[in-house]
């Protein structure tokens, strides 16, 4: 997340990108022997990098929903070698370290979506409409 105000900049979104890229083809490609990886779909929505580009914070989602708990200790477990495989795949002087998160923009809209359908705000919308 971007400290202040400041939104983060070209370089940072760029490699956040390519980042994204790498470990979501490393997801797909299935090369895990954790056992809370091995036949896990896993989606990478995001990934933000700080200012320096020496931490990451990876955000991720398992495929069709469900407890993420699992998959983010096993891709704490799986740090090293998606470092390792970030570094045979990007130009960067150093490769960043990983943090991963869930991914709750989903929730969050459907939460919203929710709230928007729910009878009260419904009666409000049409109330406003004919006053």
């Amino acid at each position: 997340m971007p400290r202040g105000n400041k939104p983060p900049s070209q370089r940072q979104l760029r490699v956040g990108e390519e980042l994204r890229h790498i470990i979501a083809a490393v997801i797909e490609r299935g090369e895990f022997r954790d056992p809370d990886l091995v036949g896990r779909g896993i989606t990478v929505t995001e990934v933000r990098v700080s200012p320096d580009l020496r931490n990451a914070t990876v955000f991720v989602v398992p495929l069709g929903g469900g407890d993420t708990t699992p998959i983010l200790s096993g891709l704490k477990r799986a740090k090293a070698f998606l470092r390792h495989e970030i570094g045979k795949s990007a130009l960067l002087r150093t490769v960043p370290d990983l943090w991963f998160q869930p991914d709750t923009t989903f929730d969050e809209a459907s939460r919203i979506d929710d709230i928007l359908r729910s009878p009260e705000v419904l009666r409000d919308l049409e109330g406003g409409e004919g006053a």
